[in-house]
């Protein structure tokens, strides 16, 4: 049986290559087929936030490569409650479909489902 795989996401969409580099680690282990989540957390949550502007920064936009988790298979995908909080994010601002998870011990559970855990 495969082992499951759980990637933490804590970068800001532009901050450097690191939240394009999270989504790739997932869509691959989605190609394979491995039991796979995508965990949003800290500045990570800014990804998912529909009014990105890429061109500003001259940089591609995430947002395919978010709406592309659905085709890959990628289902459990999370987002840290309180990081949402602290920079003003709502459910209804975000552009993918993310279960929130609004305590700490949520997120302490959701780690422990994973066989293995990658933070990026």
């Amino acid at each position: 049986m495969a082992k499951s795989l759980l990637v933490i996401s804590r970068q800001a969409p532009w901050s450097g290559l690191s939240a394009r580099e999270a989504l790739d680690v997932v869509l691959a282990g989605g190609a394979y087929d491995l039991p796979i989540g995508l965990l949003f957390m800290d500045d990570g949550v800014l990804q998912l936030n529909q009014a990105q502007d890429a061109t500003a920064v001259q940089q591609k936009d995430l947002t395919a490569n978010l709406k592309a988790l659905e085709m890959f298979g990628i289902e459990d995908i999370f987002a840290c409650g309180k990081s949402l909080a602290e920079r003003g994010m709502f459910p209804g601002n975000l552009n993918s479909a993310v279960r929130q998870l609004p305590q700490e011990q949520d997120i302490s559970e959701l780690i422990d489902r994973y066989d293995h855990v990658i933070t990026i």
